[in-house]
């Protein structure tokens, strides 16, 4: 853990400056609106170990896989997120001297990321080598109103002296990926143009072709009194900017603002980037940054009311879930189904591709319950969309019929993770995207969702299922053979007993989904027998048969589901017993040493009995949280939540605080060591489930809502607010009470610890715990 960050409810502060922390604090601190964000990185430039990073959404390169042998099926790609064209910078120079932090003495140096108004701001002195002392102050935000814009004011005052200074404005496009397979640079520039006040620059993603135009306009003042310094206009092949030199006299301050327009191919023809990006510099630099400012403002507020979640008396707690909250509204909105959760969002370069099984496992819980159903839709939509590649996939392995794998990881549906363990075996992700449609479902009413996409999706992952499982004449049961479960420290296993689960939900669910729309739309229906090629009788008893005769590891001894066959062939050692200096294990010991161990990376069997809870007594639970939970590293962003929701669930509400802790402090904190990589964006939203799912008790189940609230010791009071099929409500827990407060426009029924409550419109009702 490295805990070097304030403790706030509503910022993150980073008091004195330390270059070995810089790296963390620029995901810790980085910003963005959905369409794109940016690391914090300084705007003046800095010599220091540092990862630049500016990113938009949706464009990504096809690093070409590199690997040692080739296996049939293989992905050829790997989908790199791209460090774009860095708009940023602004150097400083005094009298001569480069600002430079890594160079310089740094004193009083503050480093503040506002997550409720949505904007990063710096400020700190520093004695140049020229014995020069200056305060700079900085802010900066990319507008959630204005989603092509971003801003930054930057000011610099005289402390010591009288002398020049000098602000150099830019657009770099000559910049590149850390984790490049070859070395190679993304970039082709296509377009530069520098003019007195302004400039633009156009870039070209190699082989994906992805275009990207910046333009940047800016203004300057003295004291408050715009300066009419000529600029020095620079213009080389990838690299575009203004340089303005003027006198300060000491205790005067220089500012800049700088304005730029962001336009993508995505959004626009290639021949409309450059009049759309310099229209949209335009309009910021005449809206002016107080105005673009206050906008922007206002879209944060809008967020806050329905997804804050309030905690009295714990402000590190506090702090967790805002931060988690802030990044996850700000890396998506839902506004453009082409788009998905990135498990770095704009944080980092990490792991590559934008969408993972954990948008549907973690982040659409996250999404239903604080945004409007279109949203979540979205995240749906996006993979309907991609069902032909999830054909393709599986047709690469050798499946036919229609039978749908969707990849582990993809930017457009394609598969590409170049791990074979990952990219053939850890399978699971099917049942994910299943799940989701049914949780979507059961949370807003809409049903019409099968009939329209639902169906397809789930017809094309039950003929995977159906073909993937094996029906063993040795056993007389159906077995799953070769394949990772989400516990990646084992591979290759037979029967994951999660696996196995999930598939023959997806089969239930895919079989009672047909019924359901053969019933309430048989035009529909007809439609959908066509256009899959659908065998109703044929193929759902197959299906049928697998869901009566799957195997499931089992043993009687413990009365434990286990995680896969065999698994009590590994020595049963506690996770508690390992020495902190091998911890975490993935960073210490060999591939061949952690698979022979019995060390659980993250929830696995425990993952199916959190899915599909209702199926499961509470001392079921019980038995095998006590089972797996002390064998577990929790070395995956994804397990502490789960742990935290089922721990809330048996009672052991000490335990539940402790993982709550860990996954909303997980980068704040740096409990893995890697938050300098980006931020863990997904897992984020294990968090917020941790409290309304967690500690809050909501589940859904049969078209009703319930709540079972517990509260943590260290808590006084918490707060949140969840949509239920359309319905607002707000949910107040305390030692002694929960109160239901309704901002729903009809009457609201639900169970509030098994007794059913009825709310009226604008009302509250109070329960006593």
């Amino acid at each position: 853990m490295k805990e070097y960050l304030k403790h706030n409810e509503w910022c993150v502060i980073e008091e004195g400056f330390d270059p070995a922390n810089h790296q963390a604090s620029e995901s810790i601190f980085s910003i963005g609106n959905g369409k794109m964000g940016q690391r914090a990185n300084f705007e003046e430039q800095y010599s220091g170990p540092s990862l630049q990073g500016s990113y938009i959404a949706g464009v990504y390169y096809p690093d070409k896989t590199r690997v040692g042998w080739w296996k049939n099926g293989y992905p050829e790609y790997f989908a790199k997120v791209l460090n774009s064209p860095n708009w940023i910078g602004i150097d400083v120079t005094i009298d001569g001297t480069e600002l430079d932090l890594y160079k310089c003495k740094v004193e009083n140096f503050i480093r503040t990321l506002n997550m409720k108004e949505g904007f990063l701001e710096r400020e700190f002195d520093a004695v140049l080598s020229n014995e020069k002392k200056i305060h700079v102050r900085s802010r900066r935000f990319v507008s959630m109103a204005d989603t092509e814009n971003g801003a930054i004011r930057y000011e610099v005052t005289a402390l010591n002296f009288s002398g020049s200074i000098s602000f150099c404005t830019y657009i770099d496009g000559d910049i590149k990926n850390e984790d490049s397979n070859y070395d190679e640079k993304f970039w082709n520039i296509l377009d530069v143009n520098a003019s007195e006040g302004g400039a633009y620059l156009e870039s070209q993603t190699k082989k994906s072709d992805f275009r990207v135009g910046i333009a940047m306009k800016y203004r300057t003042s003295v004291n408050g009194k715009k300066t009419q310094s000529k600029p020095e206009v620079i213009q080389l092949a990838k690299w575009v900017g203004n340089k303005i030199t003027f006198e300060l006299k000491e205790g005067q301050t220089a500012c800049m603002e700088k304005y730029v327009g962001v336009t993508s191919s995505l959004n626009y023809a290639a021949d409309q980037l450059k009049s759309n990006a310099e229209e949209l510099a335009s309009y910021a630099y005449h809206k002016g940054f107080d105005q673009l400012f206050t906008d922007h403002q206002k879209k944060w507020a809008e967020k806050w009311v329905h997804s804050d979640i309030k905690i009295k008396g714990d402000v590190a707690a506090q702090q967790g879930i805002r931060f988690n909250i802030f990044h996850l509204n700000q890396t998506y909105t839902g506004e453009d189904e082409r788009l998905n959760v990135g498990p770095k969002g704009f944080t980092g370069e990490k792991y590559g591709g934008t969408t993972y099984w954990d948008t549907e496992a973690y982040c659409v819980p996250f999404f239903l319950m604080t945004a409007p159903p279109e949203v979540t839709r979205q995240l749906l939509i996006y993979r309907y969309k991609h069902l032909p590649r999830a054909i393709e996939n599986a047709e690469k392995l050798g499946f036919n019929k229609g039978a749908a794998l969707y990849p582990m990881v993809t930017a457009n549906g394609e598969e590409c993770h170049n791990e074979w363990e990952i990219t053939f075996e850890e399978i699971h992700r099917n049942g994910a995207i299943a799940f989701a449609i049914h949780n979507y479902i059961r949370h807003t009413g809409d049903k019409n969702y099968l009939a329209e996409y639902g169906i397809e999706v789930l017809v094309g992952i039950s003929r995977f299922w159906s073909q993937r499982i094996t029906f063993s004449e040795a056993r007389k049961k159906y077995v799953m053979l070769g394949v990772t479960g989400p516990n990646e420290y084992e591979n290759n296993v037979n029967n994951n007993w999660y696996t196995n689960k999930m598939a023959t939900w997806c089969l239930q669910y895919t079989m009672e989904s047909l019924e359901y729309v053969k019933q309430n739309n048989p035009d529909r229906f007809e439609e959908l027998v066509t256009k899959l090629k659908l065998n109703e009788e044929h193929e759902t008893q197959r299906w049928k048969d697998i869901v009566a005769k799957m195997h499931f590891p089992f043993n009687e001894e413990l009365q434990v589901h286990m995680q896969q066959d065999g698994f009590m062939d590994k020595e049963q050692l506690m996770a508690a017993d390992l020495d902190p200096t091998q911890r975490p294990i993935n960073q210490h010991w060999s591939w061949d040493r952690i698979l022979r161990s019995n060390f659980i990376k993250q929830a696995d069997t425990l993952q199916g009995m959190y899915v599909l809870e209702e199926e499961f007594s509470t001392e079921e639970i019980e038995r095998n949280f006590n089972f797996y939970e002390p064998r577990t590293v929790h070395e995956s962003s994804l397990s502490p939540c789960v742990h935290s929701i089922l721990a809330t669930k048996i009672g052991r509400i000490d335990k539940a605080y402790e993982m709550y802790l860990r996954t909303s402090r997980l980068d704040l904190d740096d409990y893995n060591a890697e938050v300098h990589e980006g931020l863990h964006i997904t897992s984020m939203a294990g968090t917020w489930m941790s409290i309304v799912e967690g500690f809050g008790g909501k589940r859904a189940y049969d078209e009703k809502l319930y709540l079972n609230p517990d509260i943590p010791s260290q808590w006084e009071e918490y707060a949140f607010r969840i949509t239920f099929k359309g319905n607002d409500l707000e949910v107040r827990v305390s030692e002694t009470e929960v109160e239901i407060i309704s901002h729903a426009k009809k009457t609201i029924q639900l169970y509030v610890y098994k007794q059913l409550v009825t709310v009226e419109p604008q009302q509250s009702q109070t329960i006593s715990r």
